[in-house]
């Protein structure tokens, strides 16, 4: 098993690819301390070197520890179990044991709608779609099978239900069907709809219409 926990066969979750995300994220923690060293380098001019240097660090730190952490941010599925990797730890949820699948839609310039899973011991929040109008980015086909593929594994109904929805969103991304034909972009309308804004976790009669 590779270093960072993946297994050989594991599936990316990531909505966003992390090749796309890692060079703009390098730049902006490298910025950061230059912005950080010169700014330390022109105050110890006129202040104690000490404070010149917390000051550097205090405007350094916190850009080059987001981008940091941006990078090290990963999902992924290795067979049933799903691994939500952070800044200190991976943790790993097992999708057969669910105890809760609930599908959260938030709505603002850009939409997202996520699925938020909890075993029992561990919660992880996996991104499907984000739209703006008349576009958006969602998980791949590959994505989306392996992430249905294990949520039949657990006898949890709302999972079954979810499961059902990736299936046919998978089904629409494959045959490059319009917004409105595309499940995650319906769960979107629905909220909207609703006036159930910026946040709305969708019931299980919601996510069961959603499918065709």
């Amino acid at each position: 098993m590779p270093a960072d926990g993946r297994g050989a066969d594991h599936v990316d979750l990531d909505l966003v690819p992390a090749e796309l995300i890692a060079p703009r994220l390098r730049k902006v923690a490298v910025g950061a301390v230059v912005v950080g060293v010169l700014l330390a380098v022109i105050a110890s001019f006129f202040l104690p070197v000490a404070v010149a240097v917390v000051l550097g660090v205090v405007v350094a730190v916190p850009a080059a520890g987001s981008a940091w952490v941006g990078l090290r941010r990963r999902l992924w599925l290795d067979g049933t179990t799903l691994h939500a990797r952070g800044a200190v730890r991976t943790r790993a949820l097992d999708v057969p044991t669910l105890v809760s699948a609930e599908v959260q839609v938030r709505t603002a310039r850009i939409d997202q709608i996520s699925l938020r899973l909890y075993d029992g011991r561990t919660r992880v929040s996996i991104p499907l779609a984000l739209y703006t109008q008349g576009g958006g980015r969602e998980l791949p086909i590959l994505s989306l099978r392996a992430l249905a593929d294990a949520l039949w594994t657990s006898e949890l109904v709302p999972a079954a239900a979810v499961a059902s929805v990736l299936v046919d969103q998978l089904k629409a991304e494959a045959r490059d069907a319009g917004l409105n034909e595309r499940p995650l972009y319906r769960a979107i309308e629905l909220v909207r709809k609703a006036g159930r804004t910026p946040m709305a976790t969708l019931t299980d009669r919601e996510v069961a219409g959603l499918s065709s």
